[in-house]
Order: C-alpha cells, then sequence, then structure tokens
C-alpha cells in the first residue's frame, strides 16, 4: 500500500516539455513521459517568446526536460536553475557538432557556441542519443562527462514479421533535402552514385526545405527518384521494399532512419560518421568515404546479401533499441530529480 501511495505521488509530479520541432523522437520521448507524468507540452516555433510566461511555466512545474541545446531551451532552463528546480537537457546534434568544413555545428563559435554552452551550463544533467553524442558534449562543448548520460534512441517495431520473397533492386536515402544535407546526409553523393548504377533505382525521400532539391535534380540521372515528404505509411512501405539503405553521412548524433530501415530487413550501407556503428554494428557495410565509385561498389556487395541475413539484421535493432529500454531510462533519470535527489 505505501509503495503503490508513492508510485501514485510520483506520478503527479508534473515535467514542463520544452522542443521546437515535433520530430518522431521528440514525439516518443513525450508519450514515455506522459505514461508516468503530467506533462506540458511548450512547442516554442518562434524565438520571439514571453519571458514572464516561460517562468510562470517553469514556476508551476517540478521539472523541465528540453530536446535540444537552443535559443527555445535556454530560458526554461536558466529559469529552472534560478528557481532550484531540476532539469534534464537532450543534446546531440547540429547543437554539439563542429565541422567548419561542411559549415555544420553550433560549436564552431559565435553566439550560437555561446548559447548553446550557456544552455548546458544550466541543466541540471544531459542526455545524448550515443556515446558518440557523449564524447562530443565533454570535447566541444566542455561537459563533465558525469554529468552526461548516454541513453539510446527507442526505435518502436512498426514492421512486424519480413515478407517472404524478393525485394526490389531498390536504394533508398531519408533525410531533409536542405543545402546543409548535401553533405552533411550524403545527399549529394548518393545521387550522384546513381549514375554509375542504371539498373537500380535510387529514392530519396524527404521534406524539400530549400533550392538543394533544385541543384540535386540538376545532377539527377533517370534512375533517380526525389520523392519529397510522405506520410509515415507511405515510408513504411518504402522501408519494406528497398533492398538497401544507404546513409553516406559526415555527422550522425545516432541514425533513426537507419534503425528504422533496418527494423524493416533494408541492409545498411554507412559511412563511419558519429554514432553509425554504434547502429547498424556488425550488419553495417562500411565505406571509407562517402564518394559515389566506394558507394557504388558497396551497394552492389549489399544487394547480394542473403535474404535469411535480413532477420538478423532486423534483430539487432529490437534486441539493442527498444523503446522500452529508453522509457525506463528516462524514468530512473527523471524519477530521483524529482524527488530531490540532484
Amino acid at each position: 500500500m505505501v509503495l503503490q501511495l508513492a508510485l501514485h505521488q510520483t506520478k503527479l509530479k508534473k515535467i514542463l516539455f520544452v522542443h521546437n520541432h515535433p520530430t518522431q523522437f521528440v514525439r516518443l520521448d513525450l508519450a514515455e513521459l506522459r505514461k508516468h507524468h503530467q506533462v506540458t507540452e511548450c512547442y516554442l516555433q518562434s524565438r520571439w517568446i514571453n519571458p514572464a510566461a516561460i517562468w510562470r511555466q517553469v514556476s508551476t512545474h517540478d521539472l523541465v526536460f528540453g530536446w535540444f541545446a537552443s535559443w527555445h531551451t535556454l530560458l526554461p532552463l536558466e529559469f529552472a536553475r534560478l528557481l532550484g528546480k531540476p532539469s534534464v537537457l537532450v543534446v546531440g546534434g547540429y547543437d554539439l557538432a563542429d565541422m567548419p568544413e561542411i559549415g555544420y555545428g553550433h560549436q564552431r563559435g559565435g553566439v550560437k557556441k555561446w548559447l548553446t554552452r550557456r544552455t548546458m551550463y544550466a541543466a541540471s544533467c544531459l542526455i545524448t542519443n550515443s556515446q558518440y553524442s557523449r564524447g562530443e558534449a565533454a570535447s566541444n562543448g566542455t561537459v563533465a562527462k558525469q554529468t552526461v548520460h548516454a541513453i539510446y534512441h527507442g526505435v518502436p517495431d512498426r514492421f512486424g514479421a519480413l515478407p517472404d520473397g524478393a525485394r526490389s533492386r531498390m536504394a533508398l536515402t531519408v533525410g531533409n533535402v536542405n543545402r546543409s544535407n548535401l553533405q552533411r546526409k550524403g545527399h549529394a553523393a548518393f545521387v550522384r552514385t546513381a549514375a554509375l548504377m542504371p539498373g537500380i533505382d535510387f529514392v530519396l525521400v524527404g521534406d524539400w526545405q530549400d533550392s538543394a532539391v533544385e541543384q540535386l535534380r540538376a545532377i539527377a540521372t533517370p534512375n533517380v527518384k526525389l520523392v519529397g515528404r510522405v506520410s509515415d505509411q507511405e515510408l513504411d512501405d518504402y522501408y519494406r521494399r528497398a533492398s538497401v539503405y544507404v546513409q553516406a553521412s559526415r555527422h550522425e548524433g545516432f541514425g533513426l532512419s537507419v534503425a528504422e530501415a533496418m527494423l524493416a530487413g533494408c541492409v545498411p550501407v554507412v559511412t563511419r560518421a558519429g554514432a553509425l556503428p554504434e547502429v547498424t554494428g556488425e550488419s553495417g557495410i562500411f565505406v571509407a568515404t562517402p564518394e559515389p565509385t566506394v558507394l557504388a561498389q558497396a551497394i552492389e556487395k549489399a544487394l547480394a546479401y542473403p535474404g535469411a541475413g535480413r532477420a538478423a539484421i532486423r534483430q539487432r535493432i529490437l534486441d539493442r533499441f527498444p523503446m522500452e529500454k529508453r522509457g525506463r531510462a528516462l524514468e530512473d533519470l527523471v524519477r530521483p530529480l524529482m524527488n530531490g535527489s540532484h
């Protein structure tokens, strides 16, 4: 009875959940936290925010949980610190990266570097989605490593048992189509590789966000399909039909699309950038460089992958990245903080 009462009291704790874009991984964390707590979603879409309103929200909640260190999380975390309330910040991506060679990452310097570091220092603790990002937090963000918890993404299984029969001779990649991702996600290299493999369909799924799609069209051969944004159901259909998933990235804090593709039975062709080796393990076919000739050789190897081996690729994601595991880890971190252990 005492244990039940304690759990009930914990469920009454209130969390202010701050983000600036409802991506899939943000929505998944929001859903997990709502299983145990009262959670208020604070979706800050504009940089013109009301400090007084943010102060009132923080003051009426027991913990602030933020996604990414940037302008939208700075004030909520600073206010939590001033009010003596605990806070958790998930980082790993543009906020930790320092890659001037491709023009990516807030740690390159200037106001963005100051902003992200100030935000991270204000948090009671940090979460990264990989060991790679945990190392970046320490090296690029100069954050004490003991305050950073590496908790892998959870990857819900939307696919079930793999279908029998041959798959389409399709190489797939997924990601927002913008100028940054031409190099960071390897979209330009992916499209150029298609010219070397005219018998293979190359499909790029992702929201067209700027003029990058026109640049890709200019170099695309007839076997390239630039799909644009699709529904979750349509995306899952591409995952199920593709033989190969390509992630020719220069930086990855995790690689959620890679994990989703592997769940669907795609053979991953990836670089060793960032956390990609942590996601694919020995299931990945690695390329030393995202050059078209190198990618083409790896894709040919992936196309010859035995069908029976796809089940093992899928099983790796089921074993290592279940949603329940992330949910438990988040709760194990959040609950003591709200009970005064910080």
